[in-house]
């Protein structure tokens, strides 16, 4: 849709200045970006039950007509509570609401509703608060949309109503025809009335796979396209033999995972074009050692290599490890970072400049004007899901066509990497070096926090260090969640004379940095964060982690918080508090307890939850996807990425024909900053 991706959003009956503002925060800034704003969740009221057949504690929606006109009266607390009792003939259903004075102007006796809650059955069934409509919305589906203050669903939808009805009749398909046939696709204009407003749920999930479909393949079209464009000649070619001479510098024996690691990526360098490897691995599996590794023989053939991670602490402990290991040998390392005295962070980059460095480690400051390589022939980044796509590209723009190696501690099902990553070529270490021991993990319930707390304690007197994890709490949010501020406070009550730390992403990054500092160096007992900490610095002496309403996490995301402990010479132990006694909540910590495996975690949690975890813009970098990222048909995604090879094989998607989705696949990935798509 070129023309309405066009045309501004205060096109649209309705919308001004104030709201055409909120429609941007939500990322609808114009009619082309509304239409793909699709519905977060679907209200289905097309089939209202008898009341003595709805089921308890679900929500459900019945047809009652009101019995009696609804009474108000004040409670304690200043607050209006206003009942009515509704009935289908055969049962009654008594509501109650809060607050609003206008139920009893809303609800008219012996008018029949639909009425949309949950049902309990204490003195009678019952509802509180539902919501309700007139019998019009009997055969309705109603989309609910990711609404903002000031800018409700309803208005959304509105608004989407609108959008729609500017849509050009016969409609431009991205997909064409033959295409569609092919895998049985509906064409764009049914599938997007039918995702904001689907006639059954039939029609919704054809829809749905369409949309999705197109997602999937707009993205691995790009990322081939990206991947083709890197055939450059390789500009630092390196022998293509394994660096025995590096492994002789380690104090300890490679794994074979990280052997075979460094074989590949030795390979690529010695290769035709430039090396462009994702080393992907399990907390612990050493990814550091293989950089260094391929580090070595770049520097040894006389360019220079470069290590971006995403904090200062992290950058100055790889700083620490590498150059304590390569200074002796001869190789010069600096550190770059934001905190770094200016005159000394010139005097470096000067030696940089000048190729006296081979080694430069640091953090985006590395890409910053006054940073030059005399040869870069290596550019490496570290946690690289913290990074941007355009981060990634302006540090290897440092120099001419470097090689490029990217680390990853998020364990990735083999399928999705091929396609978050499929612009990269992949290495997999899924070996622990030997002697590394396996963290003990518990499940507990909220009451017993406190024994808990008394373990944790016993790590504390034994010098240990510990992490006390709870989640982020929206503001508003309530449901016996407590946010970090409150949890530290409880936390300072249970260890006295403890000295205890707050972690949250809230705070400024200078504050963040030295709070991880003193934890690292031992000054902070017991840090208590939100999964900020979930990419951190190494801190052997952390044998201790608990995690409060870990049901609120997924599985790859709470074996990312694990992996800050174990670390040490300590056997270390993980608590997970679930908050929730729901049967699915607790199958699913009692799998995670099970086992560290974080390819077998990474699996389980795609089959639980889809692959949104693994395809937004925080794990890697690459755009955000709307439908895909939540979507469960990994059959799906196998299918539009056979068709991206066969488009892109047999030369079809430069036909005039595919001219529309070259544009989505522009649109896309202009959303990252990246130039490196061209279509």
């Amino acid at each position: 849709m070129p023309l309405l991706s066009d045309l501004p959003i205060q096109s649209l009956k309705g919308v001004g200045t104030q709201r055409t503002r909120l429609f941007e925060k939500i990322g609808a800034p114009s009619v082309g970006a509304l239409l793909r704003l699709y519905p977060r969740d679907y209200q289905d009221w097309s089939q209202p039950l008898p009341i003595a057949q709805a089921p308890l504690d679900t929500v459900c929606v019945v047809r009652a007509t009101v019995a009696r006109k609804p009474s108000q009266v004040r409670i304690p607390g200043g607050r209006l509570m206003c009942r009515c009792t509704v009935t289908d003939g055969e049962s009654d259903l008594h509501l109650t609401f809060f607050n609003n004075k206008y139920i009893p102007s809303l609800l008219e006796e012996g008018r029949t509703y639909l009425f949309r809650g949950k049902i309990s059955a204490r003195g009678g069934r019952a509802m509180i608060s539902p919501e309700f409509s007139g019998e019009e919305k009997a055969s309705a589906i109603v989309p609910v949309y990711p609404a903002t203050q000031g800018l409700t669903s309803r208005m959304i939808s509105h608004a989407v109503g609108n959008a729609l009805s500017l849509l050009p009749d016969p409609l431009d398909d991205p997909l064409p025809l033959p295409l569609r046939e092919c895998y049985s696709l509906c064409h764009l204009g049914y599938a997007l009335e039918n995702i904001h407003f689907p006639r059954s749920m039939e029609d919704l999930e054809i829809a749905r796979r369409r949309l999705i479909f197109e997602e999937f393949l707009v993205l691995q079209l790009g990322l081939m396209q990206i991947k083709d464009g890197r055939q450059e000649p390789n500009l630092h070619p390196i022998p293509n033999r394994y660096p025995e001479d590096f492994a002789a510098l380690l104090p300890f024996r490679l794994t074979g995972a990280q052997q075979r690691a460094i074989a590949q990526g030795v390979a690529d360098m010695a290769g035709k074009s430039p090396m462009n490897r994702l080393i992907q691995g399990d907390v612990g599996s050493g990814k550091t050692a293989v950089a260094a590794a391929l580090c070595w023989p770049v520097i040894q053939s006389g360019c220079q290599a470069a290590l971006m991670a995403p904090t200062e602490i992290l950058a100055a402990q790889h700083y620490q490890s590498l150059s304590a290991l390569l200074e002796p040998a001869g190789v010069r390392c600096a550190l770059f970072t934001g905190s770094i005295p200016a005159a000394e962070r010139r005097k470096q980059a000067e030696a940089l400049a000048r190729g006296e460095t081979g080694l430069a480690i640091g953090t985006h400051a590395l890409i910053g004007e006054k940073i030059a390589f005399h040869n870069l022939g290596l550019v490496i980044t570290d946690e690289q899901h913290r990074f941007g796509v355009n981060q990634r590209v302006a540090l290897a723009q440092k120099g001419a066509s470097p090689h490029l190696l990217v680390m990853s501690a998020t364990p990735i099902p083999r399928t999705l990497a091929l396609m978050a990553y499929g612009d990269l070529d992949v290495s997999v270490l899924d070996e622990l070096p030997p002697g590394r021991r396996q963290v003990e993990t518990y499940l507990i319930g909220p009451d017993k926090r406190e024994r808990a707390f008394r373990y944790v304690q016993k790590y504390l007197d034994e010098g240990r260090q510990g992490y006390l994890i709870c989640p982020l709490v929206e503001e508003g949010e309530t449901g016996g969640v407590m946010d970090v501020e409150t949890y530290a406070t409880l936390v300072r009550k249970a260890f006295p004379g403890t000295v205890v730390d707050v972690l949250h992403g809230k705070m400024k990054p200078a504050q963040k940095e030295r709070v991880m500092e003193n934890f690292a160096e031992g000054r902070t007992q017991l840090l208590v964060a939100t999964t900020v900490v979930e990419v951190g610095v190494d801190v052997p002496n952390a044998a201790i982690m608990l995690i409060e309403n870990a049901e609120r996490y997924g599985l790859s995301q709470l074996h990312q918080l694990r992996g800050r402990i174990g670390r040490g010479a300590w056997q270390s132990t993980g608590i997970l508090v679930a908050g929730s006694d729901s049967p699915g909540s607790l199958e699913r910590l009692r799998l995670f307890k099970s086992t560290n495996d974080g390819f077998a975690i990474a699996d389980a949690d795609l089959k639980l939850r889809g692959p949104g975890d693994f395809f937004g813009q925080r794990q890697h970098g690459l755009p955000q996807l709307k439908l895909a990222g939540s979507a469960m048909n990994l059959d799906l995604l196998q299918e539009a990425q056979k068709c991206a090879r066969r488009l892109i094989r047999a030369g079809e998607l430069e036909k005039e024909e595919y001219r529309l989705l070259r544009e989505e696949i522009r649109l896309l990935f202009s959303r990252t900053g990246s130039d490196r798509v061209a279509l």
